[in-house]
């Protein structure tokens, strides 16, 4: 089973227990980065979001069928309390658990069902290369995302691109997309960045961010750089699970060479993903 049908089947048998984002990305053998990227790109739906979602449709059906008591429907399905449990029904169904329950049918409702895995496109990934980098330090501009709203990553690159080769102890040309430090929510940081020398008199607006010691699974991205979210399905839906390792719990990078140019899609991009031994896995 791929890692998002797994973690499917496993949010559906597990629905009345505790689900975090950490406890599905450790059944699947991914990073909790690396399950909110490919949850989102393969459903459609933030990973906390669709549980939400299942148990509170779960909730619904519980209520139409006339269960007596809301509070323990809401503990039922993970709400510790009875106003919690009201607010967020609201919001996703537009009536409240009372309403519902008064009038016993689910018609119009926007129910949420077990998602079928919906494959993409599996594209012709070339053998990565392994590479185990010592601590560096990225610097750059900096926001936080959702797989909703990465389309902001764009401007955060426009808005840094003119700091390029003016970046107080900067390492080289190369530039790097940063991802790391995610959430409960599925959101992410994103640094759009450059490497820096340790210590560096940065502006008050740059975020830095040391990355420790880590082995890489290295991958060229092949095509535009618009196609860069098939290189990462593939990397984790496919390679990954058929190899030996798993993703470690560290930030990935995209790793653009100095003549990159983000238009015409031109240059080298690689895509560098933290891996670590499955043995070593629930160490």
């Amino acid at each position: 089973m791929d890692p998002i049908g797994k973690a499917l089947w496993f949010i559906e048998i597990e629905l009345c227990n505790e689900l975090t984002l950490d406890r599905i990305a450790a059944t699947c053998e991914l990073s909790r980065f690396g399950l909110s990227r490919m949850f989102a790109i393969g459903t459609g739906w933030p990973v906390m979001r669709y549980v939400r979602a299942r148990r509170l449709t779960r909730a619904a059906r519980m209520l139409a069928e006339g269960a007596p008591d809301i509070l323990s429907v809401a503990l039922d399905n993970g709400y510790g309390s009875h106003e919690a449990f009201t607010r967020a029904f609201h919001d996703l169904f537009g009536v409240t658990p009372d309403e519902l329950r008064s009038r016993r049918v689910l018609t119009d409702l926007p129910v949420v069902e077990p998602i079928r895995m919906k494959e993409l496109k599996e594209v012709d990934l070339p053998a990565p290369r392994f590479e185990t980098r010592g601590a560096f330090v990225i610097a750059g501009l900096s926001g936080r995302f959702t797989f909703e709203t990465n389309e902001g990553i764009p401007a955060l690159w426009q808005s840094f691109c003119p700091h390029i080769g003016h970046v107080p102890g900067q390492v080289g040309g190369i530039t790097y997309g940063l991802c790391c430090n995610p959430g409960e929510d599925s959101s992410f940081e994103y640094v759009a960045g450059v490497e820096v020398r340790a210590g560096a008199d940065l502006p008050a607006s740059f975020r830095s961010i040391k990355v420790d010691p880590q082995r890489y699974a290295v991958f060229v991205h092949k095509g535009h750089v618009s196609t860069l979210h098939q290189t990462f399905y593939n990397i984790f839906n496919h390679w990954l699970p058929a190899s030996d390792l798993a993703a470690a719990e560290a930030p990935e990078f995209e790793r653009y060479s100095e003549d990159f140019d983000p238009i015409a899609g031109k240059g080298t991009v690689e895509v560098w993903v933290p891996v670590k031994d499955k043995a070593s896995t629930h160490e």
